[in-house]
């Protein structure tokens, strides 16, 4: 049996709190959200008595009121909630009951910044009008300067993975500032791609970070000088399967060695077509071979001497060897494919050029928003129209491929705007819905109509800042500290929740993953902050012995104790053990030590509901 080590007064005690909070490592809603909020007061929030618990979805129904920058954001979804409850009728399903205020105010906290909400941002919350409520709170999230943070660090992985010399460290790193300025300036989604696709020179030159994507997927150098010359420098296998999974959702990897098992369209001569607009790719600079090594500077170039007839060479299963023109996926009613032309007459596509012209084909192609819109709805409902998100194939159809194409032509037309797009999600009724089923909706195959939230485990990316923010250790750091800290932490992280491929939309929880976090020094550590540590400021800011408890779960769960569990943790700490009762004569803030400790240990802490 591995033991946790609880900060304060020792593990049995712990056990006590533990078993009021954790049901068989299952997760449980106790009344999230269910019971009254208190009045909006200065931070910390000081909190009234406990008032009578509601049942789930007996709070009282408001009338939503959307405010939005854009117009659009009430048509769009009003759309959403139509198409939806069109599905919901024609298989007889009841939605679950709408999630109370402070559940939400996480959910969304989590999905748009990264993390759970501070003490501050509840109290702001709590005092705005209950019908405005939730609108008003995406439009400061998408305000909010970790916005453009958070999302940079989930496209840099997506882009690079987690996993190699560019899955972490400095490569990754320039790549975190590029996007977070591209979203920091909420660039279109057509421009960010395009940018990634086109870019050249130094990743060491400021603001160049967008070349990394390209460097990381090279794939395996041509080392014959006489192959090099008519096909390449690298092969660029990696960069032809990561552009078409990551932004039209087709796993085009599939047809590489083949015709395509699960898309007739997609034959293997349409690979090697891709392929060839990137075979004048090279990569300057010495890759280092080993984490511990320092990364050199890279240069992304583009040679024309190589590879002029803008060719892909493969070859077929019977040991046949054919070579493909540079020509896109085919798109639109007509099924056309944008060629690529090399008569110099017409238009000189060599370098750089080609590389444009491949951007455009791809902006261009019909599953270009598809695939954007589904990345995005799977990464805010737990699974996508299309699941995996990244794999449309002729029988992994869209569950509601109306609401799907919808959605998708108003993201185009609306300029491709990103924050649009979170807006109609966020607003819309399914995502305000509860994770907890009824007999209407609680089988799997029911999961792809969204009548209720999916739950889902942080990332570790997500954990990472939840317990900063949580245990307040951000407060007490230098900027230098912040950074050591997080590239220490997620490593742990990474390599302890398991995969490390990068190609996960959500990790999921283990148990490896709960042993570490009940035995981790770091954690323990932030817990016991002294001077400006969650624990200290509620029991320095509060009267009572209630208050203070409240406070601890609304940093640990953004929700206030039912009375039940405020009423079964007082009783657990009049009947600590004589030992631990006298370390608490030593030390006050012991037992409130170990509560917070138990509930970042959570099962509720460490998903998102």
């Amino acid at each position: 049996m591995v033991r946790a080590s609880a900060p304060g007064t020792g593990w049995a005690r712990t056990q006590v709190l533990l078993g009021g909070l954790l049901v068989a490592g299952v997760f449980t809603l106790v009344s999230t959200g269910s019971a009254q909020n208190p009045s909006p007061a200065k931070t910390p929030p000081k909190p009234e008595p406990a008032k009578p618990e509601l049942a789930k979805g007996d709070q009282p129904k408001v009338q939503r009121v959307i405010v939005a920058k854009t117009p659009e954001v009430a048509e769009m979804t009003k759309v959403i909630n139509q198409k939806l409850e069109e599905g919901w009728k024609a298989n007889k399903i009841t939605p679950s009951h709408e999630v109370g205020d402070l559940e939400y105010l996480r959910r969304a906290s989590l999905d748009i910044i990264g993390r759970v909400p501070t003490w501050e941002e509840i109290a702001v919350y709590r005092k705005d009008a209950p019908e405005k409520r939730r609108s008003l709170l995406i439009e400061r999230l998408l305000s909010n300067e970790d916005y453009p943070r958070h999302w940079a660090n989930v496209w840099s992985n997506w882009l690079l993975t987690r996993s190699g010399m560019f899955g972490r460290g400095t490569y990754h790193d320039q790549m975190d500032l590029w996007l977070e300025d591209k979203f920091a300036q909420n660039t279109s989604y057509d421009k960010i791609v395009k940018s990634l696709l086109t870019a050249s020179g130094k990743n060491t030159d400021s603001g160049n970070g967008a070349v990394n994507f390209i460097l990381a997927h090279v794939g395996e150098p041509i080392r014959d000088p006489k192959l090099i010359k008519e096909e390449g420098h690298f092969e660029m296998v990696p960069l032809t399967a990561r552009i078409t999974r990551l932004f039209l959702g087709i796993q085009i990897q599939c047809a590489q060695c083949h015709d395509h098992p699960f898309l007739n369209s997609l034959k293997q001569e349409r690979f090697w077509g891709v392929n060839a607009f990137l075979r004048q790719v090279n990569r300057e600079g010495t890759l280092a071979m080993q984490r511990n090594q320092t990364p050199g500077p890279l240069t992304l170039v583009d040679d024309v001497k190589v590879n002029v007839e803008a060719l892909g060479f493969y070859e077929k299963r019977n040991g046949v060897k054919l070579d493909e023109k540079a020509v896109f996926l085919p798109s639109g009613p007509q099924k056309k494919a944008h060629k690529l032309s090399t008569d110099s007459k017409e238009k000189d596509l060599q370098g750089l050029t080609r590389r444009e012209e491949l951007a455009d084909a791809l902006v261009d192609h019909e599953q270009f928003p598809k695939a954007l819109v589904n990345r995005y709805w799977g990464t805010f409902f737990g699974r996508g129209f299309v699941n995996p998100i990244d794999d449309f194939n002729d029988q992994n159809l869209p569950s509601n491929p109306e609401l799907l194409d919808e959605l998708a032509a108003k993201f185009k037309h609306y300029g491709y705007d990103l924050k649009s797009l979170i807006r109609w999600i966020c607003n819309s009724e399914a995502y305000q819905l509860s994770c907890v089923a009824n007999k209407t909706n609680d089988k799997p195959e029911q999961e792809a109509l969204f009548s209720r939230m999916m739950l889902k485990s942080m990332a570790p990316e997500q954990l990472y800042e939840s317990l900063m923010v949580a245990t307040n250790k951000i407060a007490v750091q230098t900027n230098q500290e912040k950074k050591d800290q997080r590239t220490t932490w997620l490593d742990g992280l990474i390599s302890n929740f398991g995969d490390d491929e990068g190609n996960e939309v959500n990790f999921n929880g283990t148990v490896v993953q709960a042993l570490m976090m009940m035995n981790g020094q770091n954690i323990n550590e932030a817990i016991m902050l002294k001077e400006k540590g969650t624990v200290a400021n509620a029991i320095s800011s509060s009267r009572t012995e209630d208050e203070v408890i409240t406070k601890l779960f609304l940093a640990a769960l953004t929700r206030d104790p039912t009375p039940r569990e405020l009423a079964r943790i007082k009783e657990d700490f009049r009947l600590a053990l004589p030992e631990h009762r006298t370390k608490d004569a030593k030390d006050p803030a012991a037992r409130f030590h170990d509560l917070f400790w138990a509930l970042l240990n959570s099962n509720e802490f460490l998903l998102n509901h």
